[in-house]
């Protein structure tokens, strides 16, 4: 099973991106994705942004990891 994290980016410098997880601030690599800019949703895997995603998605994505915990 796959489990990927949200979190908002805070800060992009050549590829790689600082982002926002709950609280932690955590470095990842951007190399993925095109467009992306500070404010940005994004979907986290083994310390790589896989994909951009809305604030709702992220909002449901922190639901549903509530209820699992």
């Amino acid at each position: 099973m796959c489990v990927g994290l949200s979190a908002k980016v805070v800060k992009i410098s050549e590829g790689t991106a600082v982002v926002d997880a709950g609280g932690a601030k955590r470095k990842v690599s951007a190399q993925l994705l095109e467009d992306l800019e500070p404010g940005d949703y994004v979907m986290i895997h083994a310390g790589v942004a896989i994909a951009k995603i809305t604030d709702e998605d992220d909002d449901e994505t922190d639901q549903l990891m509530e209820e699992l915990l």
